[in-house]
């Protein structure tokens, strides 16, 4: 009987690090959205928020959803309510549909979507059409408004 040797625990880090984005982009994770949730860099446009955003949930990382939820949308059950849901919802695909505004030097900006997730073995689709506006000079999600 062999024994399985301990997983080293650098490894994982490594491996998400080294993967492509779970926002789609091609690109290796520590190139796309690792700098934006771990503050290395902020958004340029509100695409790229949206992008960030949705590797955030894929990641599991409420204080990011929430650092980048325009301040009037955060109440005081939000942070609650995103640990609890994402305990439930395996996200899978994402694609951008369309986007507007919301370049370098816009001020507010759109982004519709699909995103493919897991609840209780069943595949879903999230539909959205999300609004994002500058808040203290960086990008914001606003909801789904859109």
């Amino acid at each position: 009987m062999t024994e399985t040797p301990p997983q080293d625990p650098e490894r994982l880090p490594r491996i998400r690090e080294e993967s492509l984005c779970p926002c789609k982009s091609r690109l290796p994770y520590k190139e796309c959205c690792m700098p934006y949730h771990y503050g290395k860099a902020k958004a340029e446009t509100a695409e790229i928020l949206m992008r960030s955003r949705y590797s955030a949930f894929f990641f599991r990382r409420v204080d990011y959803i929430l650092d980048t939820t325009h301040p009037r949308m955060r109440t005081a059950a939000l942070q609650q309510e995103l640990k609890e849901s994402m305990q439930n919802i395996t996200w899978s695909f994402l694609r951008i549909l369309s986007s507007s505004k919301g370049g370098p030097d816009d001020k507010v900006g759109k982004v519709e979507f699909v995103a493919d997730y897991y609840f209780e073995g069943e595949c879903y689709e999230l539909h959205e059409h999300s609004r994002f506006k500058r808040h203290k000079g960086a990008w914001k999600y606003v909801d789904d408004k859109g």
